[in-house]
This record gives C-alpha cells, structure tokens and sequence, in this order.
C-alpha cells in the first residue's frame, strides 16, 4: 500500500457517513483510483495533491476502457467526496459534461422483472434469506435494507420505516404496508428475527451477505449482479398497476406518447411516488424499473 492509499483509507475511516454499504464501495472505488493513478504515472502523490488534471487523465483512462456513463458518474461521486474532504472542491470540476462523461441513459429497451419463484425460494437454505427475498419481492427493498431489516424497529401502524443505517445514501424512507399479503410476511419477520434483524445471530452482516449471494445464485434467483435486483423490478411495475390501473411499458403497456394528457399525469405522478418508495427521489430513474 502506497502513501496515497494509506491516505484515503485514513480519510474513508475518519469520515463515516452513510450506510456501511457505501463506505465500503467509496473506499474500493477510491483505493482502485489510487492504483490507477500511480500506473498512469502520477507518483508519491498524497491525498492533499488531489488536481483537476487527476480526474480529467481518469476519465480519459475510464472512457478508453469502455466504461459505461453511469460507471464514470459513480466513480466521479467519491473523487469529488475525496476533494470535499480535503477542503479541495474545486480539484474536481463542477459537473460531468465539463469532463465530457455523457449524460446516463435511464431507460432500456425491456425490463427484467421478475417474481419470486415458490419452488425457488423453498430451495434456499436459510430462513432468514428467504424471509429478505421476500421482503424485496413484497416491499421493493435493496439487498441490504433486506438483510439488516429489523421488524420491531421497523413495522409501524401502516408502514415500515427504514433506518439510515440500512439504506443506500443513508436517507431514511417510509413504504405502505397495503395488503394481508404483506402484513403476513412482517408477522412471520417479527416472529423468526425477535427483537433482532434477520442476520441470524453470531453472523456479521458481511457473512450473511455472501450468503446471500451463494444461495440466490445457487438456486437460480439472483441476477448477473447477484442482488436478485429484479424483485424490485417487480414491485415496482406492480405498484405502477395499482397506481394507475395500467401496465408499465416493460411489462407490456402503452409507451409514455399513447397516452392521454390525463394518463400522462397519472403516470408522472405515480412514478414520483414509486421512486420515493424504493430509495430514488428522482422521477427519472423509474424509467429502468418501467419503461417510458
């Protein structure tokens, strides 16, 4: 480990903000940018050397690698954190374009919704895992919110809260509870995890994420990115259904130019409450989980 890695470790543990998921995936990113930078030749840097030309000779590197937008944006996002916390926010220019990282494209051609298998899901070898699964397929939840779920923290009168700590960005939200479907499973949650989560006991949240990620795989649920993501695919186009008393476009209905200058309200205002749920706050990323 070099002097600027050493660094960025020390800046990532001093400054702990936001969910232990994100930290962990700043520190990885920002250690990755460290080595990069030392092979392109920038040598004995330290944290504090931190200069536009840094992240202008990244980009060029991360665009020549055929890195998607959204991969560079996210990359940049813990560069400018890194330049924040050395009192250096001016090291990183202001917005993407000026680095010319193209805007992210939201919407895709289909969607890859998908339910929870029965027979699958009985397959999975831990009943707290198959209570997480559920909760994402039922509730839209990360991978995360789901496995560190607390239900007697979590299960109010007519919603669940989601703590900080749980949640990407550490920005607390609230879901409906709508149906028996629902309030059976937080039941069977508040019964098997106690006053606990459902990590079981004497197994870290890191354990039981590989877990996880061994089981959903084995048994064919996860996605190619292991998070059994299109759960949430699912929830969301069903709430749209209920929403709006229409499918989404990736699950078979009418493309945002079909419909009438009152269904296009509808669908705006729908999406707006969809994004709230899953953890967005922007109408615009909806567009993965529905089409547009």
């Amino acid at each position: 480990m070099d002097d600027l890695q050493w660094d960025l470790k020390k800046l990532t543990r001093q400054h702990r903000e936001d969910s232990i998921g994100t930290q962990t995936a700043r520190y990885q990113s920002l250690d990755l940018i460290a080595r990069q930078l030392k092979e392109m030749g920038y040598r004995n840097m330290r944290a504090d050397s931190l200069k536009p030309k840094h992240a202008e000779a990244l980009v060029r590197r991360w665009q020549g690698e055929g890195l998607s937008a959204g991969t560079i944006k996210n990359r940049l996002s813990h560069l400018r954190w890194w330049a924040e916390k050395i009192g250096r926010p001016h090291a990183v220019p202001d917005g993407n374009g000026r680095l010319g990282v193209e805007n992210r494209v939201y919407v895709q051609d289909q969607g890859k919704q998908t339910g929870l298998d029965p027979d699958k899901l009985a397959q999975v070898n831990d009943a707290h895992l198959r209570l997480s699964l559920e909760l994402q397929a039922h509730f839209g939840l990360r991978r995360e919110e789901a496995i560190k779920f607390q239900p007697a923290y979590a299960v109010r009168d007519g919603y669940i809260h989601l703590k900080p700590s749980w949640t990407k960005g550490g920005r607390p939200r609230d879901i409906p509870v709508r149906n028996d479907a629902q309030r059976e499973l937080l039941e069977r949650a508040r019964q098997l995890a106690g006053n606990g989560s459902l990590i079981p006991a004497g197994r870290s949240y890191a354990e039981q994420k590989n877990r996880y990620e061994r089981e959903t795989r084995r048994v064919g649920i996860a996605d190619g990115d292991r998070k059994a993501h299109g759960l949430r695919h699912g929830y969301a186009q069903q709430r749209y259904l209920e929403l709006t008393g229409w499918k989404a476009t990736h699950a078979g209905g009418p493309r945002r130019e079909e419909l009438t200058p009152q269904q296009r309200e509808a669908d705006h205002a729908a999406r707006l409450v969809i994004s709230q749920e899953m953890g967005h706050n922007r109408e615009e990323v909806t567009a993965v989980y529905l089409g547009r």
